[in-house]
């Protein structure tokens, strides 16, 4: 079948299988079409059968995936419709640009290093009364973002904003037949994505590249690469561009601007505005400025106007975060805009991390989306229905007005101050709770009712650098290797359920903990992925069994209580159901060899009793048999680790002839995937480098730190030289000081062996030193160099400062600080808007 036949445009795209949810209604997945796509670290086409079961029934698929067993395996779907391609990807974005050259509206097109969603979402909110607007959910900006985002445009939008980003020579080019912007803004040149360019330059010309059939662009000349590419290729190629250049700094441009505190003067040829500017921090007033010369370029409004709107402006919040709720809920906090392509991303986060199992929506009117209010909320409507929610509130005079379309049960109320006032909030109970509403509707006073309130410390976690530092590890152990994760300590600190969900999203091969009550809240949280248990005790059994947990088995002694124990439960169960013929599939058990750790585990002389005490007991299935290496993360350890690889391989070998299967086998921690990529056998164990920390420091930068450890400052007062601070008088002032007293403590991790100047803190982008002793709940930390103030936020550990070094400041280890946070410590979950 041909594309044209199919008419691919007129479907609903599918990119993820997971944007279709198990209760997807027969008009979702009737018009929609799922695009199979070979990733890096993922393959589409093997979801295609989990999708027919969801009722899709239209594919394009390519042509290399397709090897002989699967075309066999399409052949089982009778009714289902397959387009063949050589690029699935290249195929979204052929459609798009086609889709795109049916409309002639202004269209800004924005790249560069940083600041590129900020000046989006900013310039949609400053152009909303004069524009329908469509624009990138969130940073869509990649090669699929993009396509999906302009896919978005319909006769209704008399605006289009988009953003483009790359990482590597030629991807630029095909972005910009898809946005085809007539304004262009590039926000500035960094760091970022460096390794994938031979130079600064050739990253310069190659963003350039999205607007070479651009009517205007506008760029900031104080940045003399870009200025000086500018002239070098814009210019040369496309002679009819306007290039409309703003410095502060004086160099020669269009428009010339002056700062002071947050008065700016801003001269160009539109004349001489005075503005008031809402931010001051060098980033905020590089993209405001971005915007006020965009919309003084439009010219839409004048400066009087221009300075209402800029006084409305909010910061943007780029995240979904994860929050803890009262009434044991969880909160999603999205109330910073509200369009559908955003709900949807929304929806599909609230599935990831749904752990109470009832969901609940609270939505405002969506604002300026430019379709039919008919034909908008249905849409809405069909959208909360698919995504199985339990309890919809909407809030807003226009959803209210078309509450018609939503289920029985549904509430509505016409201002968020009505809900507030009328809605009790303990009848949100248990429930994960998503909370979207546009700017104006204050969606912020909602969260902050349902927010558990704890004190001002909290450890954010970023799931997307979770994501980034899984797919690293999935790179480096190809896609015939599995991935066991461990989540044991609570996460190493993280947060046991919210992690495991997002791995459970991500389709790991299978969890490990460290005691079965672990297990257990995993499995009360929705998470069915197999769960190893690596400390079970013989109290714990009718729990393993009962939560479906798999014990590590590691002596003898554990061998025979596990068996015995099983046995005697299979005849209770056989006597029970009155039938001799009852089965049970065999219990999975997970062998541990002692290779050279002599911590737990069968040395490999006690294998032969082991095997013949199996071969007695058709009840249990050795599932997989694993060692741990000594001394993985160093080098002067590496013949020992050669020595356990090949121990471990004898006995592997010796268990698969004595049992007459292989279980599957792992070797390889974190350090170990690094620096033994030829160990890795059947499957892997995933654990510090998960969470950010690569520890054998051959490729520290390729994974992202995931937490970050803030707390705030309590009090500030200045103490004289030779006073002392804290406990015991050890904190002897050398000078003059100012002491700020953060809210923080060892009894929410912060070591007491960093107190006495040995640790650091970052405030406002200085490092403080601590005085005296850490105290239980407070530490005193020296801010004389620092502009801070009371209630200013500190950040004690994450990209500013290292885990690493504050673990080698005290001569110990990473894993010990991160699982050293204490539970007390609120968690903060959050996705980036990519």
């Amino acid at each position: 079948m041909t594309t044209q036949e199919l008419q691919l445009d007129k479907f609903r795209w599918i990119t993820d299988s997971r944007q279709v949810g198990e209760q997807a209604t027969t008009s979702q997945t009737g018009e929609s079409v799922f695009f199979a796509i070979q990733g890096e670290h993922h393959d589409g086409h093997n979801f295609i059968g989990e999708l027919y079961q969801k009722g899709i029934r239209y594919f394009v698929v390519e042509r290399s995936a397709l090897t002989p067993d699967r075309r066999a395996e399409l052949i089982d779907y009778a009714d289902a419709q397959f387009v063949e391609v050589d690029s699935s990807l290249l195929l979204v974005q052929t459609l798009a640009a086609e889709h795109r050259r049916q409309f002639r509206i202004p269209v800004v097109g924005i790249t560069g290093s940083n600041g590129k969603t900020i000046v989006k979402e900013w310039l949609a909110q400053l152009l909303a009364d004069d524009f329908v607007i469509a624009k990138s959910p969130k940073s869509y900006n990649s090669q699929l973002g993009v396509p999906l985002s302009v896919h978005q445009l319909n006769a209704s939008h008399t605006l289009g904003i988009f953003e483009a980003g790359i990482s590597r020579p030629h991807e630029m080019q095909a972005l910009e037949a898809i946005i085809r912007p007539t304004i262009g803004i590039f926000t500035n040149i960094g760091t970022a994505h460096d390794e994938g360019f031979r130079t600064r330059k050739q990253k310069i010309a190659e963003k350039l590249r999205l607007f070479i059939h651009a009517e205007t662009l506008i760029y900031c000349a104080d940045y003399a690469d870009i200025d000086e590419e500018v002239n070098l290729l814009l210019k040369a190629v496309n002679t009819d561009m306007r290039f409309v250049t703003w410095s502060m700094t004086g160099r020669e441009a269009v428009c010339q601007a002056t700062l002071e505190q947050d008065r700016l003067t801003l001269s160009g040829p539109f004349g001489t505005v005075l503005l008031t500017i809402p931010f001051t921090d060098p980033a905020s007033v590089e993209n405001l400025m971005h915007c006020i010369v965009a919309m003084l370029t439009l010219r839409v409004l004048d400066a009087d106007a221009l300075q209402s709107r800029l006084n409305r402006l909010r910061p943007v919040s780029m995240r979904l975060e994860l929050k803890e709720g009262i009434n044991n809920c969880v909160l999603i906090d999205d109330s910073y805009n509200n369009d559908v392509a955003g709900l949807q991303l929304a929806l599909s986060f609230l599935n990831q991390q749904s752990t109470r199992g009832r969901r609940v929506v609270i939505l405002s009117d969506v604002l300026q989306s430019g379709q039919p209010e008919s034909e908008l909320y249905e849409q809405v409507a069909n959208l909360i229905r698919a995504n199985r929610v339990e309890q919809f509130i909407g809030i807003g005079p226009v959803l209210t007005q078309n509450r018609r379309f939503f289920a029985d049960g549904s509430i509505f109320f016409p201002t968020t101050d009505a809900f507030l006032t009328e809605f009790s909030v303990r009848e949100l109970r248990d429930s994960d709770i998503l909370v979207k509403g546009a700017r104006p509707f204050s969606f912020e006073r909602i969260v902050n009712r349902l927010q558990r309130k704890v004190h001002g410390t909290l450890l954010e976690i970023n799931l997307d650098a979770l994501t980034h530092n899984l797919n690293y590890y999935r790179e480096k152990v190809g896609a015939n290797t599995k991935i066991m994760v461990m989540v044991k300590a609570f996460a190493y600190g993280s947060g046991s359920a919210e992690v495991a969900q997002l791995l459970q999203f991500h389709r790991v091969d299978y969890l490990a903990v460290a005691y079965a009550d672990e297990g257990v809240s995993l499995r009360q949280h929705g998470i069915d992925l197999p769960i190893m248990v690596m400390n079970p005790a013989p109290e714990t059994f009718a729990t393993l069994l009962e939560y479906s947990l798999e014990p590590e088995i590691y002596s003898i002694r554990l061998l025979k209580e596990w068996s015995n124990f099983v046995a005697k439960h299979t005849e209770a169960e056989t006597v029970a159901l009155s039938s001799r013929s009852a089965q049970r599939k065999p219990c999975p058990i997970h062998l541990k060899i002692d290779t050279g750790m002599h911590r737990l585990g069968f040395l490999e002389d006690e294998l032969p009793v082991v095997i013949d005490y199996l071969k007695s007991y058709p009840n249990l299935r050795v599932e997989t048999v694993f060692s741990h290496l000594v001394g993985a993360d160093e080098a002067q350890f590496n013949s020992f680790s050669q020595q356990q690889f090949k121990t471990f391989l004898r006995a592997t070998a010796a268990l698969e002839a004595g049992l007459g299967y292989r279980p599957t086998r792992h070797l390889l921690n974190s350090a170990g995937i690094v620096r033994f990529p030829e160990y890795r056998l059947d499957m892997v164990r995933l654990g510090i480098g998960l969470y950010g920390v690569e520890s054998s420091q051959l490729d520290k930068e390729a994974v992202r730190p995931v937490g970050t450890l803030h707390t705030v400052i309590s009090q500030i007062k200045a103490v004289p030289a030779g006073e002392s601070v804290g406990y015991s008088r050890r904190g002897v002032l050398d000078h003059d000081a100012r002491i700020a007293t953060l809210a923080i403590g060892y009894a929410d991790g912060f070591d007491r062996r960093l107190g006495n100047g040995v640790g650091h803190v970052w405030i406002n982008g200085v490092r403080c030193p601590t005085v005296g002793n850490v105290c239980m709940d407070m530490t005193m930390v020296d801010v004389t160099q620092a502009p801070a103030a009371e209630g200013d936020d500190v950040i004690v550990f994450g990209d500013e400062l290292r885990i690493t070094e504050l673990a080698r400041q005290i001569g110990t280890i990473p894993y010990e600080l991160l699982t050293g946070v204490s539970e007390r410590v609120k968690r903060v979950f959050f996705k980036e808007g990519n």
